[in-house]
């Protein structure tokens, strides 16, 4: 039988945030269309997490900076199901001061945060604008809003994304498509790696870390009825550093 449940596709789940998201979001009633680059190891396992809630969980390996790819694996499914939810989480970091940045770790960055935000979104809204509804959460950063020395490339496309939720926010809602952006600061995933945390703990109000699923419950709220009209937003869950 087909399932008359909603869908949420999640770009970037199999572990860390995107995980989080994908768990909360099938605890939601949510089936889940879980996508990925190249782990499958962990792509296996976070499904089988996910389906413990009642849910299916469709694996999507695909590279989201591979315009071509996303429509090969998405198209398919599109033809016959319409995702309600769409979070576009993937991202990667490649740190360097801009003067020593290399060619490829701008262009790597920029390319999976922002393109892959274009590539997936794209391919997605079409089939949303037809059913005359959806929510798309976009997850920047912090970055975004405060200077990091050494992300330039993280910080611009993590800020570009940001202003494409406003705009595209404006572009959608006649249509009952609500776009918003969630920018967390630091939490406990392997993002942090390189990062000095006795540093950085001194700077948040709470002293502590943020957790994956404390930003999966905001994007859980931003994905119900009880956000019906919140549109265009940026909303930070920093620990309650001020940028």
């Amino acid at each position: 039988m087909t399932s008359t449940r909603k869908i949420a596709l999640v770009t970037g789940a199999s572990r860390g945030i995107g995980f989080a998201i994908a768990k909360q979001l099938a605890q939601d009633g949510f089936d889940i269309w879980l996508n990925y680059r190249s782990n499958h190891q962990a792509a296996q396992e976070a499904k089988k997490i996910v389906e413990e809630f009642g849910t299916t969980c469709t694996l999507l390996p695909f590279d989201v900076a591979d315009s071509k790819a996303v429509q090969e694996v998405l198209n398919p499914l599109l033809a016959k199901q319409t995702p309600y939810a769409l979070i576009n989480n993937a991202g990667i970091r490649k740190d360097n001061l801009l003067i020593f940045m290399q060619d490829k770790e701008w262009t790597d960055v920029i390319s999976t945060i922002l393109g892959g935000f274009h590539n997936v979104t794209k391919t997605v809204l079409a089939a949303m604008i037809h059913a005359k509804q959806g929510r798309i959460v976009n997850i920047a950063s912090s970055a975004a809003h405060a200077p990091v020395p050494g992300q330039t490339n993280y910080s611009a496309a993590k800020a570009g994304i940001i202003g494409a939720t406003r705009s595209l926010a404006a572009e959608v809602a006649k249509r009952n498509i609500l776009v918003n952006a969630v920018s967390p600061g630091f939490i406990e995933t392997e993002m942090l790696e390189g990062l000095p945390i006795d540093k950085i703990l001194p700077l948040i109000p709470l002293h502590r870390l943020g957790k994956p699923e404390e930003v999966a419950h905001l994007v859980s709220f931003l994905c119900s009825e009880k956000a019906s009209y919140i549109t265009g937003q940026a909303f930070q869950i920093n620990g309650g550093i001020c940028v």
